[in-house]
């Protein structure tokens, strides 16, 4: 189960973060290409569980040459209780890049190739953020699982009946 080192969609790019680049994110450091506001605090913690050479590790998200936030999972999939490799999303992108589609392109772009690799994909989220909600609605998240430990809401993809197999 391997994820290539970048994804793309219609006007996005998804490139894994370099050793060099996790570590300017996790110290708050922006780069050339990079949007002023980025990385956000999110961003920083995901730094923290980044591994160098890992496909399931954060990726970019950008637009053009502008890096806009980021999205990637928590670590690589494990079975779920049911035996079905699962992972983990997250994502977010910085305030001016809101509203204009990316998060759910950069999800379903990150989806096709989870689901070509047999892979159920998760996340949590903010019962509050309603913009994230709408996200992982749009991306097929229609298992609710109920609450994390954090209060966050619990949503799973179902795999396509012809992915993995």
């Amino acid at each position: 189960m391997s994820l290539p080192p970048t994804v793309a969609s219609e006007r996005l790019t998804l490139p894994v973060w370099t050793p060099e680049e996790a570590a300017d994110i996790r110290a708050g450091r922006g780069r050339q290409g990079w949007h002023r506001d980025y990385p956000r605090q999110d961003d920083r913690d995901a730094a923290t569980i980044y591994r160098p050479g890992d496909p399931w590790a954060p990726r970019h998200i950008v637009r053009g040459t502008t890096a806009l936030g980021s999205i990637g999972f928590f670590g690589p999939p494990e079975p779920a209780t049911d035996g079905v490799p699962e992972a983990e999303v997250g994502y977010g992108l910085v305030e001016e890049a809101r509203g204009w589609g990316f998060a759910t392109e950069a999800l379903t772009a990150l989806l096709a190739e989870t689901d070509a690799a047999g892979v159920r994909v998760r996340a949590s989220v903010e019962p509050t953020n309603k913009a994230s909600i709408r996200v992982l609605a749009k991306c097929g998240f229609t298992e609710l699982r109920g609450a994390s430990e954090d209060g966050e809401l619990v949503m799973a993809r179902p795999l396509p009946a012809a992915a993995g197999g």
